[in-house]
């Protein structure tokens, strides 16, 4: 089947981010950063949920017992079903901000932070387990972005984005040593933002000021370029109850005339195959980072 682009939700995001699939709830989940905001979108009946947030909002991704857990500017914090919300970790900085954030395979959450000003050294990326144990996996980062994980679980994507690079590591290694170049994006493409691995193995990857999506085979062979409408696509992933949909967040901000779709969550149907989500906290986990 050919892949086709599409619009999924029509929307303004100023900085629209992290797209995730609730498979419990069978519903799109993504944030506009700035706009402090949590979106849902239900492809089967179109239905649509706009949840304010006190704080701008990096990422938001499903509880195992239901909820949502948020990656805030001044910590990670969690949702529950009823709408109360409990700190996991606080940890406010002067110009800091939570940005992107991922489930990890064993239900820890991997958060992580930026300067509003993307100073480089600014921002770090931590590990919340199930218990809520926290430990800092990455110091000294400038725009902590993409994180994912291969189909086996045995390796680490993770994207820096000034860098230009996705790293790959060991997912069992300590990422400050052993992550080394998967893949570069060269000057003048655009730099590497949020990122999701598919059913073969290949990573994909939105490129902010690059309007385009990449897929990369486990090689790190670039094999796939999805031009887009949009110069500032931010993260795609995955989504629909087949997982055969990539859906795409975007940005309007720093644009001074932004495409009239700049901040609208975008769809490439029939893109391939994703992977099944984990959801925090996911009870049978086992912590090997204890």
């Amino acid at each position: 089947m050919t892949a086709e682009l599409a619009v999924a939700v029509r929307e303004q995001a100023a900085l629209g981010e992290g797209p995730t699939w609730g498979a419990a709830a069978r519903r799109l989940i993504w944030v506009d950063i700035l706009g402090s905001r949590v979106h849902t979108y239900t492809p089967e009946t179109g239905r649509r949920t706009v949840m304010a947030t006190e704080q701008h909002v990096g990422a938001a991704k499903p509880r195992a017992d239901g909820g949502l857990v948020v990656n805030l500017r001044d910590g990670v914090g969690s949702y529950a079903p009823d709408g109360s919300f409990t700190w996991l970790l606080r940890d406010p900085v002067p110009g800091r901000r939570g940005n992107d954030a991922a489930v990890a395979p064993d239900g820890s959450l991997w958060a992580g932070t930026m300067r509003y000003d993307e100073a480089p050294g600014g921002g770090n990326l931590v590990r919340i387990a199930p218990d809520g144990t926290t430990r800092e996996m990455l110091p000294s980062v400038a725009v902590s972005n993409g994180i994912g994980w291969s189909p086996d679980g045995s390796l680490l994507y993770y994207v820096d984005s000034p860098t230009r690079r996705i790293d790959v590591c060991p997912a069992d290694a300590e990422l400050a040593t052993h992550r080394r170049p998967f893949a570069t994006i060269e000057p003048g493409a655009g730099y590497p933002d949020g990122l999701t691995v598919d059913a073969d193995g290949c990573v994909w990857v939105a490129l902010w000021d690059g309007a385009q999506l990449r897929r990369y085979t486990p090689d790190g062979t670039l094999d796939r370029v999805v031009p887009l409408p949009v110069h500032r696509p931010t993260a795609c992933a995955f989504g629909g109850p087949d997982l055969r949909d990539l859906y795409i967040s975007t940005a309007r901000t720093g644009r001074p005339r932004p495409h009239p779709l700049s901040g609208s969550l975008l769809v490439l149907r029939n893109a391939g195959r994703g992977l099944p989500g984990v959801p925090f906290g996911s009870p049978e986990v086992v912590d090997r980072f204890g």
